[in-house]
């Protein structure tokens, strides 16, 4: 096997965004001057004649090397030019999470949100990025080589469209001269930047010409026009360039489809036109007379239609929110209750009230109509109000702009939008304000941000690369087959959850917008298998000839009567399905269906909290009408290394408040701590419902002391030891678990606690039989000896005991010798067997009875201590035994 070659080290490094252009490459080389100890990273580029130019010159002649070839750890100082936008450098992102990095910067674009922070930024709006290199160059009285300075020009022209563009600056001219006295070759330049069109290239223009529209955009002429390709198109801005020549536009915005990704080239020689600011709304970048930018998972029509909102906003914006807003608002002070809330919004006609700090106008939550009229139905009316509003929320400044207002209420589905003047509410605008100002001008709306419109990407590729065969194929038979029925299927829940986090899980829920026990009975019948209908909650269990389970269930909508009720099922849509659920992590659903396979829903923001690695609840009155979502809350919290967010964390407290962990059947509890026991790292749960209070709410006695702490780190320990070993029987996690939990309480103090769980009769006399076993063995343990005792000793106490008890000995044990001795005994010990049986001793004459027993116990006994070897040497001690013990018996009856 070849040694992998060993990375290079590289301590600063000089980078670009990605796609490159020409001022992009002349920039890092420029900078190489500047850092003559630094590693090249080339970032990539689309444009062939850039791309082409690249391998054959710059390649050789300024050793360049590929991200993969150096050691990102070693990296201290990053050098990035010409952008200073984190998400326009990913092939360097490992880079960034370096300890101690120190970043360098050198740009010419705009400032925004996502500039990197940096030691040393050099900013300046000049037409080109590498003009304030070559002017750091000139002021440390460097010298440039032919290939260096033409390389610089071919940036500097490039960016300033060969100082044509309005953003070209007398530093432009005045760097391009110097160069020029370096010995720049500005036919090399012309050369390359006078490329002739291919005639692939020319029926492209003409595409672009034939699709082309002009848009009066608040009196700007704009030109939008695309075209659609299953490949890329090389040199598309050169294209476009062509297309401004020939028909003298001054804006323009030229859309490509090519392949599954839409490229946008934007150029303006109108000052009032900044297209670098709107390519960056797109994820892209550059300056106001030239930009681009790529984007995934859209369509042609959205992005023009996004565009179109874009334009709107920044293009001499006429409507702000102080046109829009109701003022003065209707208002509610945070120190009234739930049902002051319900009185003042029925008064009104309110879906939603904002909520003021107690004597000023500054808003610290949002109340909606329907929590407060779903908590006034749970008993919880006199309930402070400041207690389930909602903390998470957006507001705009009175100056903010159309497509503002349009992200937060159309694209974050936020019903009202308080308007703030500094800190004080001054107006509100609702849904209804914004969508009766949009019904006379639609075309202002992105088609992303129409109301209802379910977010979805899709992510077929990564379904197809993260899991099985076996599942995939089930996965297309089940989609297929809601197309001959005509229902959509999805996929739902931890499944899809787990599928964007990259981790393993079989665990396969279906819902179907349709009959789902029709679809289970049709789903069997085409694949094999079997299938457990509950006709009352709409849902059936698919069992495949394979084993595979497959849940199904019918697209539906749970109310709770009463806190801490089981759910009450109406039929409704998939999205209602998805808002039943406990966290926006597990309100994801894919279709499966042919046509739209791999397209990902996300109705309330599943995605973006995964990316934030929170747990977040649905609505505020989820813990209320189910606290064991607490439970899940922790537990999905420790299993992903996730935080419960601000909001969700208030929400769990309230509930704790409200002691609603009374209201909970035992069972259910039971059954959720059943779950945590399953995890990794149960002690990580427990000792979070500790912090929490929610241990002593279950039961005071269950409070985690620090005895058991210890025990139950001890546990964790001991058990992934076993599970190592792969050894058999698999043991109880909840029961080993529980051995921890209620070590120290008393056996009256016992069944109260396994009363409250509701355990069986059956449980809780194993439980007790095996605490008292437990207790016996400790007794028997605290005599034994290192070398004096004898290992069949150790055999006779384990023995009769089952696994769980065991192991727990093994953590409860402070002495290494004796867990030593108990772990032979769980990985030898207990798998010895002699080679005498019940027939050998009948064989013998031995009347059968309970002296054989006796016998073979004993014969085991001395197997352990090495005193019976051989099968000829056990039949002769059974013999010896047998004749023993019915001389004892005779002895004691007469």
């Amino acid at each position: 096997m070849s040694t992998p070659p060993k990375k290079l080290l590289a301590p600063t490094v000089i980078t670009a965004h990605a796609n490159a252009d020409f001022d992009a490459l002349a920039g890092m080389v420029a900078a190489s001057k500047l850092y003559p100890d630094a590693v090249l990273i080339f970032p990539g580029s689309q444009e062939k004649n850039l791309r082409n130019f690249f391998i054959q010159s710059t390649t050789y002649l300024f050793n360049f090397k590929a991200f993969k070839e150096i050691d990102p750890k070693s990296v201290e100082l990053l050098v990035v030019v010409d952008t200073r936008q984190r998400s326009r450098i990913p092939h360097v992102r490992p880079v960034l999470d370096n300890e101690g990095l120190r970043i360098h910067l050198y740009d010419h674009h705009p400032d925004s949100d996502d500039d990197l922070p940096a030691e040393k930024s050099i900013v300046k709006p000049w037409g080109s990025s590498t003009a304030i290199l070559v002017a750091e160059i000139r002021e440390r009285e460097l010298t440039l080589n032919v290939e260096e300075a033409t390389l610089l020009g071919l940036g500097i022209y490039e960016d300033t469209g060969s100082f044509g563009f309005n953003t070209t600056t007398p530093h432009d001219f005045s760097a391009a001269g110097w160069l020029k006295s370096q010995g720049m070759d500005i036919e090399v330049i012309s050369d390359l930047l006078s490329h002739e069109l291919s005639a692939e290239q020319v029926t492209n223009l003409g595409e672009l010409l034939q699709n082309a529209s002009s848009y009066d955009i608040h009196g700007i002429d704009i030109v939008i026009t695309e075209i659609s390709t299953d490949k890329f198109v090389p040199d598309f801005a050169l294209i476009v360039h062509k297309l401004m020549d020939m028909e003298n536009i001054k804006v323009v915005f030229a859309l490509g489809r090519m392949g599954d990704r839409i490229h946008v080239v934007a150029r303006s020689k109108n000052p009032d036109v900044n297209v670098g600011q709107i390519c960056s709304s797109l994820g892209g970048g550059g300056h106001i007379a030239a930009a681009s930018a790529t984007v995934k998972d859209k369509t042609l029509a959205e992005v023009r239609d996004d565009l179109f909102a874009l334009f709107y906003s920044q293009i001499n914006p006429q409507i702000i929110v102080d046109s829009l807003m109701s003022r003065p608002p209707v208002v509610i002070e945070s120190d009234k209750l739930m049902s002051d809330a319900v009185e003042l919004m029925t008064r009104y006609g309110l879906k939603d009230v904002p909520v003021v700090a107690t004597g000023t106008m500054e808003c610290v939550g949002i109340m909606g109509h329907k929590t407060a009229d779903k908590a006034a139905s749970h008993g919880l009316g006199g309930v402070n109000l400041s207690e389930y509003m909602s903390r998470k929320f957006d507001m705009v400044e009175v100056k903010t702009d159309l497509y503002g207002v349009m992200e937060i209420i159309l694209g974050n589905r936020q019903r009202m939008l308080p308007v703030v003047d500094g800190k004080e509410l001054i107006g509100v605008i609702t849904r209804t304000d914004l969508m009766n100002m949009l019904i006379d001008e639609p075309a202002r709306i992105p088609v992303s941000l129409l109301p209802d419109r379910r977010r979805e990407r899709n992510i077929a590729s990564m379904i197809n690369n993260r899991l099985p065969k076996n599942m995939l194929n089930i996965l297309k038979a089940a989609g297929e087959l809601g197309d001959e029925l005509g229902w959509e299927i999805y996929t739902v829940g931890g499944f899809v959850r787990d599928i964007l986090l990259g981790r393993p899980n079989l665990d396969l829920d279906l819902v179907v917008e349709g009959d789902g026990i029709e679809f289970a009975e049709k789903f069997v019948e085409k694949l094999g298998g079997r299938v457990q209908a509950h006709p009352k909650f709409k849902t059936a269990v698919v069992i495949l000839e394979d084993g595979q389970r497959v849940d199904v269930a019918t697209a539906r909508l749970e109310y709770y009567e009463y806190p801490a009720a089981l759910p009450t099922v109406e039929l409704s849509s998939v999205k209602m399905d998805l808002y039943r659920r406990d966290f926006t992590i597990n309100a994801l659903a894919l279709r499966i269906n042919p046509g739209r396979y791999g397209q990902l829903v996300d109705f309330f923001g599943a995605e973006r909290d995964i990316k934030n690695r929170t747990i977040r609840v649905l609505h505020s009155l989820s813990f209320v009408e189910d606290p064991t979502r607490i439970l899940r809350a922790i537990r999905f919290e420790r299993r992903f290394d996730f935080q419960i967010g601000g909001q969700t964390m208030r929400l769990i407290k309230n509930a704790l408040n409200l002691e609603l962990f009374s209201k909970l059947s035992g069972s259910r509890v039971t059954h959720e701590l059943q779950w945590i026991m399953n995890e990794e790292d149960p002690l990580a749960c427990l000792g979070r419902m500790q912090e929490l209070g929610i241990m002593e709410a279950i039961h005071p006695l269950l409070k985690l002391t620090k005895d058991r702490i210890h025990i139950l780190t001890e546990l964790v320990k001991v058990h992934s030891w076993y599970k190592l070993l792969y050894l058999e029987p698999e043991i109880s996690p909840w029961k080993l678990y529980f051995l921890g939990m209620t070590m120290g309480i008393k056996r009256d103090q016992f069944s109260k606690v396994t009363k409250r769980l509701f355990l069986t009769q059956k449980e809780e006399r194993e439980l007790v039989q095996l605490r008292n076993m437990i207790g016996d063995a400790l007794m028997k343990l605290m005599g034994w000896r290192e070398g004096k005792s004898k290992l069949s000793r150790l055999y006779t106490i384990l023995h009769p005991m089952p696994v769980e008890g065991v192991l727990f000995l093994m953590a409860r044990s402070k002495k290494e010798h004796i867990r030593r001795n108990i772990s032979q005994y769980l990985t030898r010990l207990r798998y010895l067997s002699i080679d005498v049986n019940g027939k050998d001793l009948q064989e013998m004459g031995i009347e059968p009875g309970p002296i054989y027993a006796v016998i073979l116990e004993k014969l085991m006994v001395a197997k352990i201590d090495d005193r019976v070897d051989t099968r000829a040497a056990q039949l002769k001690m059974a013999k010896r035994l047998s004749v023993s013990l019915s001389s004892k018996e005779e002895n004691a009856t007469n």
